[in-house]
């Protein structure tokens, strides 16, 4: 018998809240390299994706793979220590499926975060950029198949993937940190592979500023589910189609732990202040 989408949410809720009492209002989902997030947080529960029911589990470097619940900034939260994506041969119902347990279990506020390519002439390697809108080039769409009204109506509004209000808050906190931030659009590919000079320049050309391998799909259902999202992304490298260098992963990896403490202060202080 065919086990369906609400059942799976139903039986993972179960599971995770036999494993801790945090009733959390906030999801966070930490990308490649941004793991150590996670020591900021007063950590309550943590649970392997593998003992989760229908969870995946992360197989891309840089992701422990495990879900955290606690408390950061004195609100109750619920982290993604790693997520899922397309090149990992993941359905796009597996890569979103932790955005469903997240509204399943009362959060209200989705931090996304993530390491892109900056193809901004204006962007370096270290900077932060908040993403203020997004392009799906993945192909695909994670609503494609019959609709449950339960968890989200059938045409969703994506007028403000990316909340406005949350946006100019951690601008105007990064303000106060002295913490510099870019504003940009964000464009989700499906990867593995990074992108030709070629495929650079046309990105560019239709309005994206960032490129990256994830957070598009889980975006639309988080927005599908009624979450407030905002998305902050590391600038790993510099996709300059002119001045192209072979990618060293490690080294990207290296950049983006060196601005995780940016990232950490910034959504501290976010927590606090919302």
């Amino acid at each position: 018998m065919t086990v369906s989408l609400r059942e799976k949410i139903a039986e993972a809720k179960k599971f995770i809240e036999s494993r801790s009492k945090v009733k959390p209002k906030i999801g966070i989902i930490v990308g490649t390299g941004l793991g150590t997030l996670a020591k900021e947080i007063e950590i309550k529960a943590i649970v392997p994706y593998s003992d989760i029911p229908h969870f995946a589990v992360s197989t891309a470097p840089g992701h422990e793979g495990n879900l955290i619940l606690g408390k950061l900034s004195g609100k109750m939260i619920m982290a993604m220590q790693g997520r899922f994506h397309l090149y990992e041969g993941y359905s796009l119902e597996e890569i979103t499926f932790p955005i469903r347990i997240m509204k399943e279990m009362g959060v209200e506020l989705l931090i996304e975060s993530n390491v892109v390519g900056g193809m901004n002439p204006n962007f370096k390697a270290g900077d932060l950029m908040i993403i203020t809108d997004h392009i799906n080039l993945t192909g695909n769409n994670p609503l494609i198949g019959p609709n449950d009204e339960r968890l989200g109506p059938r045409f969703p509004d994506m007028s403000e993937p990316y909340d406005k209000k949350l946006i100019e808050l951690t601008k105007r906190i990064a303000i106060e940190e002295k913490i510099g931030v870019h504003q940009g659009v964000y464009v989700g590919l499906t990867g593995p592979n990074f992108e030709t000079p070629a495929e650079y320049r046309f990105l560019r050309l239709i309005g994206a500023d960032a490129v990256g391998m994830s957070t598009v799909c889980e975006v639309i259902v988080a927005r599908h589910s009624g979450l407030r999202v905002l998305g902050m992304s590391c600038i790993t490298d510099e996709c300059i189609p002119d001045r192209l260098e072979p990618v060293n992963f490690r080294k990207l990896i290296q950049v983006a732990q060196k601005v995780e403490p940016n990232l950490a202060r910034l959504v501290k202080r976010l927590l606090r202040e919302i």
